[in-house]
């Protein structure tokens, strides 16, 4: 069995989410299903690819995104499963929330914006199919992410963990359909900011300040995701 490339990834995404819309469980049973016609190679390619593009929206600026769509923020553990929420939206919600994190302003948050169960559903497979889960096999990872890369626009600001007094600015429409009014003022005045101030990885992040914004970061849209 030939090996899945990123193409026949996207379209069993698109599959399941046009034949299943928002029902979750149904989605892990198509996909189920299809990876296990498919073969211990596909259930294992599709394992692999995905979790590179989980890895690829490793970006603090999608985190802030994912802040303000998660209704009681988003933790280390909440933002790996949102990542999985969001590639399960199909490729050209994640592509463009790559670009513009904005742009899922246009995106229905259902289940929460968590989907923990997707990261799994290859592995499980794989594990029925041979007896072994998806990561034992796990190979030329490093090299894998590369490739998946140069599908993948990223935009100004991407890598950027923006405060509580960025946010309006720079999330303009997430924060007209999420922020509550005075939430900015109300933790600006309490002291509790969103990033944990004096970890060195977020120190470097914000060195350089929030980057400037340009006319294209306000243009994407999802129309009739």
């Amino acid at each position: 069995m030939k090996k899945m490339d990123p193409d026949a990834f996207w379209d069993l995404i698109a599959g399941a989410k046009r034949e299943c819309g928002q029902d979750m469980d149904a989605s892990l049973q198509w996909l189920t299903e299809r990876l296990t016609a498919l073969g211990p190679q596909q259930a294992q390619d599709f394992h692999d690819i995905l979790h590179g593009y989980k890895h690829l929206a490793y970006k603090y600026g999608l985190w802030t995104a994912a802040t303000l769509m998660c209704e009681h923020g988003c933790s280390d553990d909440g933002f790996i499963d949102f990542r999985a929420w969001l590639i399960a939206q199909g490729k050209e919600v994640y592509l463009a929330a790559l670009a513009d994190p904005d742009s899922l302003a246009d995106v229905e948050p259902y289940g929460g914006c968590q989907f923990e169960s997707f990261s799994y559903v290859a592995s499980k497979v794989l594990n029925t199919l041979t007896g072994r889960g998806a990561y034992v096999a796990l190979a030329d990872f490093d090299a894998l992410v590369l490739e998946l890369a140069k599908g993948i626009q990223y935009g100004e600001g991407i890598g950027y963990p923006y405060e509580w007094d960025e946010l309006e600015r720079h999330f303009p429409r997430l924060c007209e359909k999420y922020l509550e009014p005075g939430t900015v003022e109300f933790m600006l005045d309490r002291g509790e900011p969103i990033w944990f101030p004096d970890n060195e990885d977020i120190k470097e992040a914000r060195a350089a300040g929030p980057p400037r914004q340009s006319a294209s970061q306000f243009n994407i849209r999802m129309e009739g995701m």
